[in-house]
């Protein structure tokens, strides 16, 4: 059994894997530390429901209690700080999306990696059954990906970095730059799109609905057909825990390295760079990458004052 320590649980996820979780025998959440902004009560009552054994006083003392961390809080700008205990102890972790909102930040998970630190994520989307049986078909029924379109909804990044890691995980391509297209707009509703090459020829679209709870709908345009698909939202988090288990057990599994999980990223900083500088195609090597980034902090003071109380 795998013993997961969670580091906050702002958002819904720690409350939805933990319920997966106990559907199975692989892995439970046993121990947490919360420093975000959900109260004491909320902590004890999330501890509480899913048996844990321990709320913890600091990161430090969860990473020497359990076999992994997860990384749960909304504030990407304090992912890597909550994270190092676990590395430093030799210990896995995960990084919940987004893992990290600049460039920099990108770079030092990459380094991590290499220097031998076990670093998991990012979205179930990148996992989904959907990016699987394009991956996986039939011989002869698909070929590779021309071109992908997503519709993602709710906000810029937080969210958004669903959409791109699922057309990235279906392109299988390095992705080298981003173009901000432009927005529509039609009775106080806006769809903002962007179009991101890779370098083996494959495109795709990503349309941010920003304010609208919209789940992601893909268009897929392979070599052999084309095709629309609504991911499967009850069977997410199933497929993402399956390979992060398989992982931690050393089993064969399909978890991406740093490279890959922080191109989304790169691809979503191309876009909001290219979106500053008026539609200016933006190379994810580009230098102006470095002076873009999504502001954790603001967005977590965002979502804390619209955030719900929980198990209370």
């Amino acid at each position: 059994m795998i013993r997961i320590g969670v580091v906050n649980i702002d958002v819904s996820h720690p409350s939805a894997f933990a319920e997966e979780l106990l559907k199975e025998d692989r892995a439970r959440y046993v121990a947490v530390f919360n420093d975000g902004f959900r109260g004491e009560d909320q902590v004890k009552g999330f501890a509480e429901k899913f048996g844990l054994e321990k709320i913890c006083d600091s990161v430090e003392e969860l990473a020497d209690y359990v076999d992994v961390g997860f990384i749960q809080g909304c504030n990407w700008d304090r992912h890597l700080e909550y994270a190092m205990p676990f590395i430093e102890r030799n210990k896995p972790v995960f990084i919940d999306k987004p893992m990290v909102g600049n460039m920099a930040e990108c770079r030092k998970l990459i380094e991590l990696e290499k220097n031998g630190a076990v670093i998991l994520g990012s979205s179930a989307l990148r996992y989904c059954n959907e990016v699987k049986d394009f991956l996986n078909p039939e011989p002869g029924k698909e070929g590779g990906l021309l071109h992908a379109d997503i519709v993602v909804g709710i906000d810029e990044f937080n969210y958004a970095i669903h959409g791109v890691e699922a057309i990235c995980a279906l392109a299988q391509e390095k992705p080298v730059s981003v173009k901000y297209l432009g927005v529509s707009e039609k009775g106080g509703q806006k769809c903002e799109t962007y179009f991101v090459k890779f370098d083996g020829g494959a495109t795709a679209c990503y349309h941010s609905l920003a304010g609208r709870n919209v789940f992601m709908n893909i268009i897929v345009v392979g070599e052999k057909r084309c095709y629309s698909v609504k991911v499967d939202n009850g069977a997410l988090y199933k497929a993402l825990l399956d390979e992060l288990c398989d992982k931690l057990e050393g089993k064969e599994n399909n978890v991406a390295d740093m490279v890959t999980l922080t191109d989304s990223i790169k691809v979503m900083l191309a876009g909001k760079c290219s979106k500053e500088n008026g539609g200016k195609e933006i190379a994810l090597d580009a230098p102006e990458l470095e002076e873009t980034s999504f502001d954790g902090y603001a967005f977590e003071e965002d979502y804390a004052s619209k955030a719900k109380p929980m198990f209370v």
